[in-house]
């Protein structure tokens, strides 16, 4: 189907490309009126006054349309809606629209409980602040295979070089995991730490963005940790939330017990 504006352009054309032909003949060739061709369009002047009263309307403030219908139709009743939304949209009062990025998300990676320990390891960050106001960070591991907390690092900053480090302390005293479960963080997709997996050939078990359920054993940790540690402490140093994590960390794992486990404790499921 071709648009009247199309035949325009092609009448225009042809014209143009071909002095000898008339334009009486091209109309009659491709289907339009000759009158077209003399008629003048009296929507902007017919437009102006609307144009006008918008304008008025909408002063310095920013109104989206449905705001600016109502107000224009309080004040001047013979407009219509529709014509009040084209000239509107005509005319360039419309708010920007910020058009949203596109973001790549991971499939879906569903959790699963292991069948046998150093199976996969999930970590977490969380955050808490000192007494004076000073922010500090933790880095939690768990064993997804009996719910034992590997350890817990504390810092202010936490970069990416810290959370190797860290995690090569957690191998060398506890074994290699073949994967670590972690959310998208900026810690876990740096380069560094991609490579440094790699390069140790660990998986890296990245879960959905939004999807904090599919790292549900360490979120459950998180909460157990913060209400028994961060919340019901008042931390005046690093060095005394690293002590009583300490202690925590070893009451987790020998007296705690967990009802996922058949209330067993982290270490007596292991030694089962």
């Amino acid at each position: 189907m071709v648009t009247p504006y199309q035949k325009e352009r092609c009448i225009a054309y042809v014209v143009e490309k071909r002095s000898d032909v008339s334009y009486a003949k091209v109309c009659r060739i491709i289907g339009r009126s000759r009158t077209s061709k003399y008629y003048k369009k009296r929507m902007p002047q017919k437009d102006l006054e609307l144009k006008e009263a918008i304008t008025s309307i909408l002063g310095t403030s920013r109104l989206g349309r449905k705001k600016v219908i109502v107000k224009v139709r309080k004040k001047y009743p013979g407009y219509g809606s529709s014509q009040i939304r084209r000239v509107y949209q005509k005319y360039g009062f419309s708010l920007y629209k910020r058009m949203k990025r596109k973001r790549f998300d991971n499939p879906a990676n569903p959790i699963s409980v292991p069948l046998e320990r150093n199976e996969e390891w999930a970590m977490d960050f969380m955050s808490d602040a000192l007494a004076r106001g000073s922010r500090f960070r933790t880095l939690n591991i768990v064993d997804q295979y009996n719910r034992k907390c590997l350890g817990i690092d504390v810092r202010t900053p936490m970069p990416s070089r810290a959370v190797i480090h860290f995690l090569e302390r957690m191998i060398e005293k506890h074994g290699k995991p073949k994967g670590i479960r972690t959310d998208n963080g900026p810690e876990f997709t740096s380069h560094l730490f991609q490579e440094w997996l790699e390069k140790n050939n660990i998986e890296w078990i990245k879960i959905q963005k939004g999807k904090p359920q599919q790292n549900a054993i360490i979120e459950r940790f998180n909460k157990t940790y913060r209400e028994d540690v961060l919340d019901a402490n008042l931390f005046f140093s690093l060095q005394s939330v690293k002590d009583l994590t300490e202690l925590w960390i070893d009451d987790y794992n020998n007296e705690r017990p967990h009802e996922a486990l058949n209330f067993k404790t982290p270490a007596e499921y292991e030694a089962a």
